[in-house]
């Protein structure tokens, strides 16, 4: 380790140190006592909170991060469209560098497909860029091969990015998920850091305020099969000035349709005693605004108080249908009975402990579910404090799978606001999850054998997703979750086995501990919409160090 490294690993440690000095200590404890895992998990995400956090990941990562070499075999042809304005010769310097013939287009006009000598009908690569942003050294050979490794109908390839100051400062890194188009739909995370193929004729109706984005949208619009889908190289081949910001969207009723186009649903909610958690859950769900077939379920998986057991016998066939499924807990197990003994064309698993805030919730979920292309869907749940507890599920993290962003508060900044936006996730929490019961069975259900308490939402959602039908995360839908207050924590030796074993068997099944076993090796990607640059060892998405 040279001595620049050297200096700033012992300033970012004692920046960690005073951040939080029992947490760093603490970390520092299970480290003397070997146990490595637990030690990164705390120590993770107090080094990220350094400021000089990437400056000492950039100086890990000299030499192995961006590649510099020669232009590929093949000979790729690409167009570098600089958008006009300060530093535009600049930009267009960058690029002529890493040998991209570049075009600077005038402000207030947009690119002449006429101009730039191409045929009408002849697909080009172009590289569009805003004025005052730079291409990493090797970037146009590592964009040549990526190129040249694309299939046929390929329309765009897209990069990392991070921002640069007039000084050549380096800051916020942007490490992309794997395409994920309804992400794209509210946050733009190609524009300006991409390659597109478009024929002049495709180029479409463009405006001089806003023609970069545009362009790229076109090329959005023509991936439609899976041989198009934009491919992502996971390294910073931009330096930018600045990036198009996410948009939040605010749900629209009118966008689950009249009662006669819902489905009926049934949502199944399994209970043992805990009258105060269920009745606060039941009370939601008569204040849900659901205009369709709504059937309640309740399983009662051994209730003895005599409170409990007299309100379920009130409430039973008139408001509820009551299950006894009396014997230890196995929430698949559970629930995949449940299932059977219910009818409605969609399933809602709700835990116990779910407090539900909003009417809308349930609507809101049930318009992601009846899409072809979904499997399951949930919502944002938070803790009772107002921070959050699930915004969709994280494969890898910890050699298993974690809750994403999990302790923001729902109006920080976080991740590019990855929290507070629809998108396609790996998996969702069956705390409270709707799918489709035909999907749901088409799978085999929750799978009671290995998954009968941790995991049965994780493997149920990637069981979904291989068969095509992708998980949905929609913070739209906020509900507040009272987590494990019903059934308690996995602290005696018993509980830790049978998690221990649930671990194992996810990792075996689906590889979430990636090739090295326990934690995903720097380079893998476990999870399409995580990066092998952000830190396993997180549930909040930091740098890995």
């Amino acid at each position: 380790m040279n001595l620049r490294r050297a200096l700033l690993t012992t300033a970012v440690h004692a920046d960690a140190l005073r951040l939080d000095p029992q947490a760093f200590l603490l970390a520092m404890w299970w480290r003397l006592l070997g146990k490595k895992l637990r030690s990164r998990m705390v120590l993770s995400p107090l080094l990220a909170r350094s400021p000089r956090a990437y400056r000492l990941w950039l100086a890990r990562q000299e030499g192995n991060h961006t590649a510099v070499g020669s232009h590929p075999p093949e000979a790729i042809a690409i167009m570098g469209l600089v958008e006009g304005g300060e530093g535009a010769v600049e930009t267009r310097d960058s690029l002529e560098l890493e040998g991209i013939e570049a075009h600077i287009v005038a402000a207030g006009t947009v690119p002449a497909p006429a101009d730039l000598g191409i045929e009408p009908s002849a697909a080009t690569w172009f590289l569009p860029v805003a004025a005052g942003d730079r291409l990493a050294r090797g970037a146009g050979a590592i964009y040549r091969a990526a190129a040249a490794r694309a299939h046929s109908h390929a329309r765009i390839i897209y990069a990392d990015d991070d921002l640069i100051d007039s000084a050549g400062h380096r800051r916020e890194p942007h490490f992309k998920p794997d395409w994920n188009s309804e992400l794209f739909k509210h946050f733009d995370f190609v524009s300006g850091s991409s390659l597109i193929r478009l024929a002049p004729s495709e180029f479409g109706a463009l405006e001089a305020s806003d023609w970069l984005s545009l362009l790229v949208r076109s090329a959005v619009e023509l991936c439609k099969d899976e041989d198009a889908t934009p491919a992502h190289i996971r390294k910073i081949l931009h330096h930018r000035q600045m990036r198009p910001p996410p948009h939040r969207p605010v749900w629209q009723p009118s966008a689950v349709g009249n009662e006669t186009a819902l489905p009926s649903i049934c949502v199944i909610i399994p209970t043992r005693d805990r009258l105060d958690l269920l009745r606060t859950c039941l009370d939601g769900l008569a204040q849900t605004n659901y205009p369709g077939e709504l059937e309640i379920a309740i399983i009662d998986n051994g209730s003895s108080e005599p409170e409990t057991l007299d309100f379920l016998a009130k409430i039973e066939d008139r408001e509820v249908k009551v299950l006894r499924y009396p014997g230890p807990f196995n929430f698949s197990d559970l629930n995949n009975r449940a299932v059977a003994e219910t009818r409605s064309e969609l399933l809602c698993f709700l835990n116990n402990d779910i407090e539900i805030v909003d009417p809308d919730w349930l609507s809101i979920l049930v318009a992601q579910a009846q899409r072809p292309d979904v499997g399951a869907v949930g919502p944002a749940l938070l803790y009772p404090d107002g921070r959050l507890q699930h915004a969709g599920v994280v494969i890898g993290i910890g050699g298993g799978a974690a809750h994403a962003h999990r302790l923001l508060h729902p109006d920080d900044a976080g991740y590019f606001h990855r929290h507070a936006l629809p998108q396609y996730v790996s998996a969702v929490t069956a705390a409270c999850l709707v799918v489709k019961r035909d999907k749901f069975l088409e799978v085999g259900g929750f799978d009671a054998e290995n998954f009968a308490v941790a995991f049965n939402d994780v493997d149920l959602c990637l069981k979904l997703n291989a068969r095509g039908w992708k998980s949905y995360y929609d913070p739209r839908a906020t509900l507040i979750h009272h987590e494990s207050l019903s059934r308690g924590l996995d602290r005696d030796p018993v509980g830790a086995a049978r998690f221990a074993g649930e671990l194992a068997a996810l990792k075996s099944r689906w590889g979430t501990g990636g090739s090295k076993g326990d934690i995903a090796a720097a380079g893998e990607a476990v999870d399409a919409f995580h990066h092998p640059c952000l830190s396993p060892f997180s549930e909040q998405f930091i740098l890995r160090f």
